[in-house]
């Protein structure tokens, strides 16, 4: 059974810094695209940014240049480091494994935003 744990969210400042963390277990994600996806308040979910099983990495155009995607394969973790954050990255963050023909989903860790 593939599980996903997001921690690392919580309540921070403009202009300060999280890190995310999601850990996989059950799966290796080695092989595997990973992503992680947020939903703030009355929007709709969006992909964030997704680091690829071959190396390229995507970011969506309103977080380029302030998150950054990793992963460590060895210790089945992906990461997301959130700098310069703004009161509009506030959503729930959620980790996500890429695999046909069903997504493998954690159960998201808050981040908000507010001075």
């Amino acid at each position: 059974q593939v599980q996903l744990a997001e921690s690392g969210g919580g309540l921070v400042q403009p202009g300060g810094s999280l890190r995310l963390s999601c850990v996989a277990s059950g799966i290796s994600i080695r092989l595997y695209a990973m992503a992680w996806f947020r939903q703030g308040p009355g929007k709709p979910r969006e992909m964030v940014a997704t680091t690829y099983s071959g190396g390229p990495i995507n970011y969506a155009d309103s977080v380029k240049g302030r998150f950054t995607i990793s992963r460590d394969n060895a210790k089945n973790t992906v990461y997301l480091q959130m700098n310069n954050l703004i009161p509009e990255d506030t959503a729930v963050y959620y980790c996500t494994l890429i695999r046909y023909p069903t997504d493998s989903w954690g159960q998201g860790t808050q981040v908000t935003v507010s001075s």
